[in-house]
């Protein structure tokens, strides 16, 4: 329990501690909004670095490599623990927004800093809000903001990944942009799997080989949910063997 308080008590104090951010970031995008995006960013990417460490989750990254650097690309991994949006966060190049759960943006003061950095609020209940929220997402990619999607729509209870949504893969595929699959392996360790306790655990986040929504063909064009999904299971049993 004492990791789990840790945690609690730093985000509490990060976000009350951090609200004249607000206005300086506000300020510096009147002249600079690309340094403004930047620094937000790196804000809540060094605060949830905290939480992992405070939390146990002695990570190992691979692939970094394959994230391109002069493009924005559409992250898509597999949801198995909260550790897995801390993580993607802290570890994805600014700027990369995230598509969450509409119950977050309730969250006082968290819910400031996730519209600041391009997160966007999925209902799951609500089809057409949905799809405007992915057409959303697509308008950011086009303005170069990455953004990160867990198309399995809610964190899985076993460890056995439930289908993705395609709806999300149309992000890419409307825009052409990379996808970039994501593996996270044995998350649910550091904290679901004993809740209400944090846990030190390894964890291992590969980020796969880009792939090019435009050279699929055939069933993979025409479902790349499927494509990509079976291309981090592969990852996901590689990096299982690392434990």
């Amino acid at each position: 329990m004492i990791r789990t308080l840790l945690a609690l008590i730093f985000v509490v104090i990060f976000l009350i501690v951090s609200i004249p951010i607000w206005g300086l970031l506000f300020i510096l995008g009147l002249f600079n909004k690309k340094a403004k995006d930047r620094i937000g960013y790196k804000c809540v990417a060094w605060a949830f670095g905290v939480v992992a460490f405070l939390g146990g989750a002695r990570y190992q990254v691979k692939g970094l490599e394959n994230i391109p650097k002069d493009t924005p690309v559409l992250y898509i991994g597999n949801h198995q623990s909260f550790f897995d949006v801390i993580l993607g966060y802290h570890l994805c190049p600014p700027v990369t927004g995230f598509l969450s759960k509409q119950t977050f943006e309730k969250v006082p003061l968290l819910n400031v800093w996730m519209k600041m950095n391009y997160c966007l609020f999925l209902t799951r209940t609500n089809p057409r809000q949905d799809l405007k929220l992915i057409i959303q997402a697509q308008e950011f990619i086009k303005q170069g903001v990455s953004m990160f999607v867990f198309p399995e729509g809610t964190r899985s209870k076993t460890g056995e990944m439930a289908p993705f949504h395609e709806a999300s893969l149309k992000i890419a595929t409307k825009t052409g942009c990379p996808i970039i699959p994501v593996a996270f392996t044995n998350t649910r360790e550091v904290f679901e799997t004993h809740l209400p306790r944090m846990k030190k655990t390894k964890v291992i986040i590969t980020f796969c080989p880009p792939v090019d929504p435009n050279a699929l063909e055939g069933e993979d064009k025409k479902h790349p949910g499927v494509y990509v999904q079976k291309n981090i299971q592969a990852q996901l049993d590689e990096d299982a063997k690392l434990l």
